[in-house]
C-alpha cells in the first residue's frame, strides 16, 4: 500500500490566506478559488454557515461569496445537495497525475490530504501572533480510478466536479473513495472523510519551526538503509535526525508526496492512529 501525502486547501498562493482552525477547535480546508467553477462559495455550507460569508471575511473580501470555487477533493456529503449515488472523489491531472502514476499509486491506497492553517478568532480574523502551519485534515482510501475522458458516461453522480469541466486530457483523473476505509488497526471508518476536531497528532509542522515547511516525524520516516523515500524528498540534506523523532525541510514544490508502506511498514499503524481518536464526519 502507499499513502500519498496531497498538499490541499488554501495557502498564501492559493486563497490568500490559510485555512481556518476556529477557537472550537474545529478545522476547515476551502477549495480554492477557480474562475471555471460553476459551483461558488456562496453555494457550499459547513456546519451551517455559508462559505460566501466566511471567506470574505477571513480574506478582506478576496474572494467574494460570487466566485468559483475548486471543490476537490470532495469529501464532505453535507457540504451541498448531492446527486443519487454520490461518492467523495478528488481529481488530479497533468504533471501531478504524471507523478501518482509513475509511482504506481493504484486502488486500495490512501491520500492523507494536508494543507496549511491557522487559528481563526470569533470576529472571523486570524489570531495575532498565531503561527500557520501544516497539519492532516482528511484522507480517501482509492475504490476505483477513473479516466474521465474515457469513463465520462458512467460518472453523472459525480455532478459538476471541477475535473468533468476540463477540456479532454488524456491524464485528467478521478480516484473514486472506497465504501469502507480497509486498514489494519483503524476503526470502522468510511472510506474517505475529514478530521472534524485539530488534534496535535494531526500537526505536521515541527514546534519550533519558525515557519510550515519543516516537519517533525516519527524517526522511522528517515529514508536512511530503507528501498525508497518520500517521493519529492529523496535527498539526505533534507532530513536530520533528532532526540524527538526527524526534521523533514518539505519542497515547495510538488502535490503529491508518496511513501510505500512496503518499504516503510511502521506508516500503516501511524496512519491508524492518526485515524482512531480524531472526530470524523
Amino acid at each position: 500500500m502507499k499513502i500519498t501525502l496531497s498538499r490541499k486547501g488554501f495557502d498564501s498562493a492559493s486563497g490568500g490566506c490559510p485555512n481556518p482552525i476556529f477557537p472550537d477547535g474545529s478545522m476547515l480546508a476551502l477549495p480554492i478559488p477557480d474562475r471555471d467553477a460553476s459551483v461558488r462559495y456562496q453555494d457550499l455550507v459547513w456546519r451551517g454557515r455559508r462559505l460566501g460569508e466566511l471567506v470574505p471575511n477571513m480574506t478582506g473580501g478576496k474572494p467574494r461569496a460570487h466566485y468559483g470555487a475548486h471543490l476537490d477533493p470532495d469529501l464532505d456529503p453535507a457540504m451541498r445537495p448531492r446527486a443519487t449515488g454520490w461518492r467523495p472523489v478528488f481529481g488530479q491531472v497533468g504533471p501531478a497525475q504524471g507523478h501518482l502514476r509513475n509511482e504506481g499509486v493504484a486502488v486500495g491506497d490512501v491520500f492523507l490530504f494536508f494543507g496549511l492553517f491557522r487559528r481563526l478568532g470569533d470576529d472571523d480574523r486570524f489570531v495575532r501572533g498565531s503561527p500557520a502551519i501544516h497539519a492532516a485534515w482528511g484522507w480517501l482510501q482509492i475504490g476505483e480510478i477513473a479516466v474521465v475522458d474515457r469513463d465520462r458516461s458512467r460518472l453523472a453522480w459525480a455532478g459538476d466536479h471541477p475535473h468533468l469541466a476540463m477540456q479532454a486530457d488524456p491524464s485528467n483523473t478521478l480516484y473514486i473513495a472506497a465504501d469502507k476505509l480497509r486498514l489494519p488497526g483503524a476503526l470502522e471508518l468510511p472510506g474517505a472523510g475529514l478530521f472534524g476536531t485539530f488534534s496535535p497528532k494531526l500537526r505536521l509542522t515541527a514546534p519550533d519551526s519558525t515557519g510550515p515547511s519543516t516537519w517533525l516525524l516519527p524517526a522511522w520516516f528517515h529514508p536512511e538503509g530503507r528501498g525508497s523515500a518520500l517521493s519529492y524528498h529523496g535527498k539526505a540534506i533534507a532530513w536530520e535526525r533528532c532526540p524527538e523523532g526527524v526534521r523533514l525541510k518539505t519542497v515547495g514544490r510538488g502535490q503529491e508526496f508518496v511513501l510505500d508502506t512496503k518499504d516503510y511498514p511502521e506508516a500503516i499503524p501511524w496512519l491508524a492512529d492518526l485515524l482512531r481518536p480524531t472526530g470524523t464526519r
